[in-house]
């Protein structure tokens, strides 16, 4: 179990399919992740190939979901991530403090020196929220992937080295108190 500022991460367990099913059918979500489904859900479960998901909680509420998949080959090792919140807990900091949180975790626990991810060109909401973690512009990856119409859209690669994560802002502390002269 990972724990961030403000939400946790934890594996995904049978008893999440249905929560997780009727996350991935809101038509917000569905845009951004065609075809993901309770099969392919359910594969995750056990197959190795399917990376490692897990859930994302605040106050053991399921809100969303983030997985990830390593390159083992230690000339190539990395990690890639992906990331889905329901739409009802967007702009609240979540996704970044779940990134965050995943990405600590992949830097520190596993040894990975660099995270990729590639959000939809058009998905702002999702580029700004990397951005707050750190992750920079590769490049786009033109009809990288197929949306829900059939049609090919861009995505964007960015990627994070260890060493660049970029932690939340710390509250400010009161100004010291001024001695008397």
């Amino acid at each position: 179990m990972l724990r961030g500022n403000e939400v946790t991460l934890r594996p995904m367990g049978a008893g999440d399919l249905g929560a997780l099913t009727e996350l991935f059918a809101v038509p917000e979500v569905a845009e951004w992740w065609p075809g993901e489904n309770e099969p392919r859900l359910r594969a995750r479960l056990t197959d190795d190939d399917e990376g490692v998901g897990l859930v994302i909680e605040v106050d053991d509420r399921l809100i969303g979901f983030v997985q990830y998949f390593e390159e083992a080959d230690p000339d190539y090792r990395h990690a890639s991530i992906d990331i889905v919140l329901h739409p009802d807990w967007c702009d609240r900091g979540l996704g970044t403090d779940s990134v965050r949180t995943l990405a600590r975790h992949l830097f520190d626990d596993l040894g990975h020196h660099r995270i990729t991810i590639d959000p939809a060109v058009t998905n702002a909401r999702a580029v700004s929220s990397y951005r707050k973690v750190g992750f920079r512009d590769v490049g786009v990856m033109r009809r990288y992937e197929r949306a829900n119409d059939g049609t090919w859209r861009d995505s964007l690669l960015m990627d994070l080295l260890a060493g660049e994560l970029v932690s939340p802002a710390q509250p400010s502390s009161p100004p010291a108190p001024s001695s008397p002269s």
